[in-house]
């Protein structure tokens, strides 16, 4: 039988191209966006295919989206939680709104879908399903003029490490974070945010300028990037977390060494701290 894919944030890069992927296997869409009326894919029939509108920010949205998908096809499969964009820019820069904004759509908006989701595949009968939380490798290493997006990327990181081990292996509700690197997609464009106001101690960093020059030059594909997505929604056993891009995998094979090198040289400090006589249960 088709897998039915619920994807949130459809209209560019990542989310676009993982609705093509997902058609051309042979398996259901439902593609979301604030404004689905401007989704276009190949391959689309009234059978494979739902367009729905989903601002990740709007409850009424989470559920009438969920409800049309589970309307039409019965069941929703995979879950993958692509929709957030970029903030970038020194952190002392950047306004209580923006930063408001980043973490309503990058987390909260993401726990929400999240927990429908696992309502949802509970629930369905056979009960199951893969939630897809597409992070960064920003949600494992902290990145210079990214301190509010790393923010809300390790606090998915975080909540999905959490959530994984509460639900019931009987549920067969499974969990993938997904950790890009950079990839020629919109984010670094159209997709940026910036400060609004420039701060003068910070005169020393231009990100605009960075990120403009940067964009369209990372080594990623997202036509590739979405095919791997889609390689390992269908795993029997997919992994919790994976890095994709080669430029995050050598990222969080540095971060790991440093890791282990940071503990290891503290580990007497760490180890002096229990209670005399203790013993672990």
């Amino acid at each position: 039988m088709p897998r039915v894919f619920l994807i949130t944030g459809t209209s560019t890069g990542f989310g676009a191209n993982l609705v093509q992927e997902v058609l051309d296997r042979g398996d259901f869409a439902v593609a979301t966006a604030r404004k689905p009326d401007s989704l276009s894919f190949k391959g689309t029939s009234f059978h494979n295919y739902l367009a729905v509108k989903l601002d990740v920010t709007d409850p009424s949205n989470i559920q009438s989206a969920f409800a049309a998908a589970l309307d039409k096809f019965g069941r929703i499969d995979v879950v993958v939680n692509n929709a957030g964009y970029g903030l970038a820019g020194p952190f002392e820069e950047l306004s209580d709104t923006q930063i408001k904004t980043q973490m309503d759509v990058n987390f909260f908006g993401l726990i929400a879908v999240t927990r429908k989701a696992m309502e949802v595949m509970r629930d369905q009968k056979p009960s199951g399903g893969l939630i897809q939380q597409v992070t960064s490798i920003g949600g494992q290493r902290g990145v210079p003029n990214f301190s509010i997006y790393c923010a809300s990327k390790w606090a998915v990181e975080g909540f999905t490490e959490a959530i994984s081990q509460e639900v019931k292996p009987d549920w067969g509700i499974k969990f993938t974070c997904i950790e890009p690197g950079g990839f020629r997609t919109d984010w670094a464009g159209r997709s940026m945010a910036f400060p609004e106001k420039r701060h003068p101690a910070y005169d020393h960093i231009d990100v605009q300028k960075a990120m403009g020059a940067r964009h369209g030059t990372q080594a990623g594909d997202p036509i590739k990037g979405a095919k791997a997505m889609y390689e390992l929604a269908v795993m029997k056993d997919p992994p919790l977390r994976v890095v994709v891009g080669t430029d995050a995998y050598k990222a969080i094979m540095g971060k790991i060494d440093s890791y282990g090198e940071n503990y290891k040289k503290y580990e007497k400090i760490s180890n002096s701290t229990d209670v005399e006589g203790y013993k672990a249960p």
